[in-house]
C-alpha cells in the first residue's frame, strides 16, 4: 500500500484546524486525533469552561465516529487545562461519555500555560477500532 491509501485523514464539520491538518488520522485500526478545542460550531470560543468542555467532548465524539468508530473505541485521552485544579467540568462531561467505571479510557490531565484564543481546555485522544 502507498501512504496515501494506507493513511486516512479524518475531518468533521463544525471544528477545523486553522492549519492544513486533519482532525485525526487513521492507519489500520489505530486513530489518533490532533488537538481538540472547545470552539462552538461557528468557530467562536465560549467564555465558560463548562461550555468549552461540552463542545470539546462533542468534537471528540464526532471525530471518532467520522473515523468509523465510537466513543467505546477510545483508549487514551490527554487533557490540558489552563487551571489544572478546575477538573469539575471535564469530569462532568467524562462521566456523561464514559458512565461505566469498568469501561473507561485512560486519561491524563496536564496544566498548559499558553492557550490560544481564550481556550481554557483542550484534548487529544487515541482510539483502536476493531
Amino acid at each position: 500500500m502507498t501512504g496515501s491509501t494506507r493513511r486516512k485523514s479524518i475531518h468533521i464539520g463544525g471544528f477545523r484546524h486553522a492549519n492544513p491538518i486533519p482532525n485525526a488520522c487513521r492507519i489500520g485500526n489505530l486513530v489518533m486525533s490532533g488537538v481538540i478545542l472547545g470552539r462552538d460550531a461557528g468557530g467562536a470560543m465560549p467564555e465558560s469552561l463548562d461550555a468549552q468542555c461540552a463542545n470539546m467532548f462533542a468534537h471528540m465524539k464526532a471525530t471518532v465516529e467520522a473515523a468509523g468508530g465510537s466513543t467505546d473505541d477510545i483508549i487514551k485521552m490527554t487533557v490540558w487545562l489552563k487551571d489544572r485544579t478546575q477538573r469539575g467540568p471535564v469530569n462532568a462531561e467524562w462521566l456523561k461519555m464514559f458512565p461505566d467505571e469498568h469501561s473507561r479510557p485512560a486519561r491524563h490531565t496536564l496544566a498548559m500555560d499558553v492557550m490560544d484564543g481564550g481556550a481554557l481546555v483542550q484534548c487529544d485522544f487515541t482510539a483502536v477500532i476493531d
